[in-house]
Parts: structure tokens; C-alpha cells; sequence
């Protein structure tokens, strides 16, 4: 690589975190991560620091290379013709490459009410927002959280198991993601906890008022407190700054990562859609797509074609409580099968899994301080390491 190259990276995120540590490992290039939060939010906690057990906050220290300069800032716009990110606090960051990796967060419900009243558990405000809310609420008023899917549960379960008066409703049916078999030992868990739980196909919320949310059967369920968790929603960053998106406003790309309009743009995270191989939003998806968006940038560097970026999965881990979890393992393309660990072993794995992904932050922080990869072949990297392929995660 010839001279010094500028890669900025938005989003602070698993996705941006890896992304940065990888492209910090090379001489001769530098990196800039855009962060709106100077701190680094462990988001598959978050249900945690609802119930204070864990604070689900990272200091960028601990996950970030020492030599990734942080901007903690937002970025409102990307001029692709100037290579150059305009920030709400009036600056601009220019970059060579850009690794766009902005995240997720709550989808708008699209419910009567839900946007005032019902709360969220997707990024750290809401659930800060969630936590003071409950704290001035009596543990003996109705708690309500709407989406059963892995957000939905691991809160419903956590809420109850503190002693809280949960009714979770589904939908169609509890637990969508899991295997039949999977969805077992997860009802019967939520039910030893007391959590009422109300499926079916009309078991669908219509409003969400200050005290109750009203069901398309006509039923109103009392509600102090409203939690919304059903769908994800990503930040407009790319379709206001001109680029191609798809329906859900991930950036467009190719199987390299690389946008389909500007191969000066790489996607990593939730914000990435690679237009042929779709795949779930997830941190487990994200800690192999940020390696996998850096690698793509480091060959463009160095002039060489690009790789089709691989992505391998092992399963999805609940924790249903801080006792009890569920582990779901599935085929390596992320389809569920039967197999599953459940009661405190799965408990157990589900920490092992937030732990060991939290560690493999550390370390990548660790090598990109110290440059350890100086002098490594760009072809070693082409594909995201073994470790970060099959660890189950749990969102």
C-alpha cells in the first residue's frame, strides 16, 4: 500500500467495532470510527440493564484499537462524490473508503399509540427510558410486552423472574424463530415464571393506550407498563445521502459487501443487504460481516478483487431469566433444527455465548493496538476467522 489511506467507519456497533479493529491491524492505513454514544452498548444486555443486572455498556477502550481515532458524533449525510460525512455537530470526516455500519433499532409499530406510550428495549436510551419508567411503577402493576421473538422472551423473562406481572403477547405464535420442539421448554419456562401468555391469530395489538393495550379481538389488556419488541428499523443514514436501499433501508450490496453504487462504500451489521444472500439481523451476523466488510476494503487497497463474503451460523441462545436459557442450534445457512440445551446449562451457554463475544472485541482491540497482523498476507483475511463463525447468539 502506497501512502497513508483514510477509512472511516459509521456505526460503533459490533458490525463497526470488528470492522475498525481488522482495517487498524495494517500499516498504512487509518482509521476513524463515528459514534454517536462514547461508549461501546453490549445490546444483546440490554434486557439486562432493564432489571440492573447488567449495565450493558463497554467503554471504548476496552473494545476499540488504540490507534482508531473515535468521533463521537452522528453522521447526517454521506457526499460519495466528495467522499466526505457530514456530522450534526457541524463537522465533516473525509474519508478513501467508508464502511457503513450504522446498525438497528426499533421499528416505528405502526399501532395507535404505541409511539407515546409503549417503550423499547432496541438501543441503550430506551432501555434506560424502560428502566426509570419501571422503577416509579409498583411491581405489583401489569407489565406488557408486545413481539415474541428473542428480544421479546429474554425481556419477559427477565421482568417476571424479578417478580413483575408479565403478559407477553405473540402474535401467531410464540417463539416464530424457533424450532416446534425449541418452543417447549421455552413455554413451560415462562410459565413457571407466571408470564401469561396471549397467541393466536387475532391475539394482535390494535392500540396502546397510557394504562392498557387493546387486541384486534376486541379484549384491552391493563398495562402500567408497555413494551414494545416486535421489529427492527434501520437508520435512513443511506437513503438520504442518495444511496440504494432495500425495503427494511439497509444499504444494497453485492456479496463482497460493496454497495452497488459506489465501490468506495462497504456495508457491515444490520444496516448490510447483500441482494442475493439474505440473512438474519443479528450480533452473531454482524462480529462475521465487519471483518468481512474490512477485508473487502483492505484487497480494494491493494488492488486485488474482492471475495464473496461467507457467513456460517450455529444457533440463537435465550436467556429465559438469569437461571434458565434455551440454546437453539441450526444448520450452518441459519435454518433452526431440533437440537437444543435448555434450563441452566442453556442459562450457562447464553452467558458463555455474551461473554466470549464481548472477549473477541477485547482481543481484536488488543491486536489492532499492538498492529499485530504487520506484514500478514490481505489474502489470510479474506474470510472472517473460525471463532466468530459459529458462536449462537441470541439476537
Amino acid at each position: 500500500m502506497n501512502g497513508n489511506v483514510e477509512v472511516v467507519v459509521v456505526g460503533g456497533g459490533y458490525g463497526g467495532v470488528t470492522a475498525a479493529n481488522r482495517l487498524a491491524r495494517r500499516d498504512g492505513v487509518s482509521v476513524t470510527l463515528v459514534n454517536p454514544r462514547p461508549d461501546f452498548v453490549s445490546r444483546i444486555r440490554l434486557h439486562q440493564l432493564v432489571t440492573g443486572s447488567d449495565d450493558a455498556v463497554e467503554g471504548f477502550g476496552e473494545v476499540l484499537g488504540g490507534n482508531v481515532r473515535l468521533v463521537v458524533d452522528t453522521a447526517t449525510r454521506i457526499d460519495a462524490a466528495e467522499r466526505r460525512v457530514s456530522l450534526a455537530g457541524g463537522g465533516t470526516v473525509s474519508y478513501d473508503y467508508l464502511v457503513y455500519a450504522v446498525g438497528s433499532g426499533a421499528a416505528d409499530p405502526g399501532v395507535p399509540g404505541a409511539a407515546e406510550f409503549a417503550h423499547s428495549v432496541s438501543d441503550l436510551e430506551g432501555a434506560e427510558r424502560l428502566r426509570s419508567a419501571l422503577a416509579a411503577t409498583p411491581a405489583t402493576d401489569p407489565v406488557t410486552v408486545v413481539g415474541a421473538g428473542p428480544t421479546g422472551l429474554e425481556t419477559a423473562a427477565e421482568l417476571a423472574e424479578g417478580g413483575r406481572q408479565v403478559t407477553l403477547v405473540c402474535g401467531d405464535v410464540l417463539g416464530a424463530s424457533l424450532h416446534a420442539r425449541v418452543r417447549r421448554p421455552v413455554d413451560r419456562r415462562l410459565a413457571k415464571l407466571g408470564v401469561t401468555i396471549v397467541e393466536g391469530t387475532r391475539a394482535r395489538v390494535t392500540e396502546v393506550t397510557r394504562d392498557a393495550v387493546q387486541l384486534d379481538d376486541g379484549r384491552e389488556l391493563p398495562s402500567a407498563v408497555t413494551i414494545w419488541t416486535a421489529g427492527f428499523r434501520v437508520p435512513d443514514l443511506a437513503a438520504r445521502s442518495g444511496l440504494r436501499t432495500d425495503t427494511e433501508g439497509r444499504l444494497l450490496t453485492d456479496a463482497t459487501l460493496t454497495s452497488v453504487d459506489d465501490v468506495r462504500i462497504v456495508a457491515a451489521g444490520d444496516a448490510a443487504a447483500m441482494t442475493d444472500r439474505p440473512f438474519r439481523m443479528s450480533c452473531q451476523a454482524a462480529v462475521q460481516l465487519g471483518p468481512g466488510a474490512a477485508t473487502t476494503v483492505l484487497r480494494r487497497i491493494a488492488g486485488k478483487t474482492p471475495a464473496p463474503v461467507r457467513l456460517m451460523f450455529g444457533g440463537q441462545c435465550l436467556s429465559l431469566g438469569r437461571n434458565e436459557g434455551v440454546t437453539q442450534f441450526s444448520y450452518l445457512d441459519d435454518r433452526v433444527n431440533a437440537l437444543h440445551i435448555s434450563g441452566r446449562f442453556g442459562a450457562n451457554v447464553k452467558e458463555f455465548a455474551c461473554r466470549f463475544t464481548l472477549h473477541q472485541l477485547v482481543s481484536g482491540a488488543r491486536r489492532a493496538s499492538s498492529r499485530a497482523s504487520h506484514g500478514d498476507s490481505i489474502d489470510r483475511l479474506e474470510t472472517p476467522q473460525p471463532e466468530h463463525r459459529t458462536t449462537p447468539s441470541g439476537t
